[in-house]
């Protein structure tokens, strides 16, 4: 008997708009409890953050459902959509429908009801139709998990990712070698050592375009979208998060560069970033303010043509080998707010092993971690360090909030890139183990629990991806795309996590043995909910935006 449901595209159709009338009333629901005079109320936010972050999440859910029907259509006219990929649709419906039906996972602890969001019964009886309810029981259902699992063993293939794109099709084929040959095989001897990347493997990032993916061609760049840079940052953070981070530096600090630096400061240093000569980091954050920039206290004193920096920054990625740091500080000593930040282009000297910062003024100290080790992270001292007038970005003080906050959307989306990447690895190292290790007379892989599980991991890898592709689509067709790049990265980092979570208890006892590579990858994962915004502040952007404003 067939696992695929009839008539697949008009059934998904007619439960997508199910469950987004379902989301209309929980918008209106929530509203209710946090929105005055048409505007979100921070007080009230505060007080009702769980339903108001749940409602984040009922939303991203139903974007996904719809992202995912946009693949299966687009595949569905090119005539790629075959039997994997109508089943992978078939079973994101199956299981988001009964998620949004019976709960949501925000986290391992944390999951959102219908009642959280005072929906009553009656409103439930939204997902009444017929389709829902077959979708609901029969979408995703141990047979189909099954099918999914013996497609993916036999066809060599985890699905047609629906790029479109001849271009990108060739830009992915080269970085998935690359990320096969050159990086794969030394990421977890790199992970072990706890040592920065093979400067010769920057090298030849910095040769193939990584840092000057999307700038201009007229600065150097290669002047791509960034669709390609979730492309590229995909495939490199399959071999090794740490490899698919090297160009998130040159994203922001190009990005920053780009749209606030003046024609000058274009001039200096975009080619340089472009062509891999400069390694730029971000110091942004402080020991006690993390996601509250806004209290920054680090302050930058003008004398003349120099600016002098007092304070302390943390989480500085990549620090020491670095050349440029995008630094952001107080320049108003009067303001408490964001209002009195500005953004300096700092340069400084690279450092060494046995002086890893060498610039006077400066000093520094590495912060040992769990994962996500290839480029160090450090906490950082100023003292009378100092910065040329000149390398204030845009010339103007004060403008340093508006500045990074315009780099937030390609930075999200560029998260989730690397959390798809993440999760593809986990996803294809449980898939080999399970299909090696024999138990009881046969590949673990053949026990229904550990196929279905490889399974739903390769299906939510797929929603993660056109998630993600969504928001950088978006991005590059100009469009404002704050809440996709943050449910992009919301959705995506927590699929990361479960990917590896998931994949190293296909391991079992191996699993939890620092020599297999997939007790790499649940370190690595974890670093996802967390940075370029932990998901409780994803949740917050997103529902901030959907609820206050005319988007939702």
């Amino acid at each position: 008997m067939t696992t695929l449901l009839p008539d697949l595209i008009a059934t998904c159709e007619t439960a997508l708009a199910a469950a987004d009338r379902l989301r209309a009333a929980a918008k209106d629901s929530v509203s209710a409890l946090v929105v005055r005079d048409g505007r979100v109320v921070a007080a009230l936010l505060e007080t009702y953050q769980t339903a108001a972050h749940g409602y984040a999440w009922l939303a991203t859910t139903v974007t996904a459902l719809e992202q995912m029907l946009g693949w299966g259509k687009r595949l569905e006219a090119a005539g790629k959509l075959g039997e994997l990929e109508a089943l992978m649709l078939q079973a994101a419906f199956g299981e988001y429908l009964a998620q949004i039906h019976g709960g949501i996972p925000m986290s391992q602890g944390e999951i959102v009801r219908p009642s959280d969001l005072g929906l009553e019964s009656a409103d439930l009886h939204r997902l009444a139709e017929p389709a829902v309810q077959v979708l609901r029981s029969c979408g995703c259902n141990a047979a189909v998990r099954g099918r999914i699992a013996a497609l993916l063993r036999d066809g060599h293939t985890y699905g047609e990712g629906g790029l479109g794109d001849e271009t990108l099709t060739l830009i992915q084929d080269q970085f998935r070698r690359f990320a096969d040959e050159v990086v794969a095989p030394f990421a977890h001897d790199w992970h072990l050592k706890d040592q920065l990347i093979p400067i010769e493997v920057v090298t030849q990032v910095a040769e193939m375009g990584v840092f000057g993916l999307t700038l201009p061609e007229e600065y150097g760049g290669l002047g791509l979208g960034k669709t390609a840079m979730c492309v590229v940052t995909e495939e490199l953070s399959r071999g090794y998060i740490g490899v698919g981070s090297l160009g998130t530096r040159s994203e922001i600090a190009g990005e920053l560069i780009r749209l606030g630096g003046t024609p000058e400061q274009k001039a200096e240093w975009l080619p340089r970033i472009a062509s891999g000569e400069i390694l730029p980091t971000a110091v942004f954050t402080e020991p006690n303010t993390g996601s509250d920039l806004g209290a920054l206290r680090t302050r930058a004193v003008k004398e003349g043509d120099t600016y002098t920096v007092t304070g302390a920054k943390t989480w500085i990625t990549h620090a020491a080998r670095s050349d440029l740091m995008t630094l952001l500080v107080r320049t108003d000593p009067a303001s408490t707010d964001y209002r009195g930040l500005s953004m300096l282009l700092a340069p400084k000297p690279r450092g060494t092993e046995t002086e890893p910062f060498p610039a006077p003024g400066m000093s520094g100290g590495e912060i040992k971690v769990l994962g996500y080790r290839g480029m160090k992270e450090y906490e950082l001292g100023f003292d009378g360090f100092t910065v040329p007038a000149a390398n204030l970005l845009g010339g103007v003080e004060g403008q340093g909030f508006k500045q990074l906050m315009e780099t937030f959307e390609s930075a999200r989306i560029q998260t989730a890139a690397r959390a798809v990447g993440v999760a593809q690895a986990a996803m294809e190292t449980a898939l080999r183990y399970a299909t090696e290790r024999v138990q009881f007379g046969k590949p673990i892989y053949d026990f229904p629990r550990v196929g279905g599980k490889i399974a739903w991991m390769a299906v939510e890898t797929m929603i993660a991806r056109q998630m993600t592709y969504f928001s950088a689509r978006e991005k590059d067709q100009g469009h404002r795309c704050d809440i996709e790049a943050g449910m992009a990265k919301l959705l995506a980092a927590r699929v990361a996590w479960a990917n590896a979570d998931n994949a190293l208890q296909v391991h079992g006892g191996n699993g939890y043995a620092e020599e297999y590579p997939v007790s790499r990858l649940l370190c690595d994962a974890r670093i996802l909910n967390i940075f370029e915004g932990a998901a409780e502040i994803q949740a917050q952007v997103i529902a901030r935006g959907l609820l206050g404003g005319a988007r939702g």
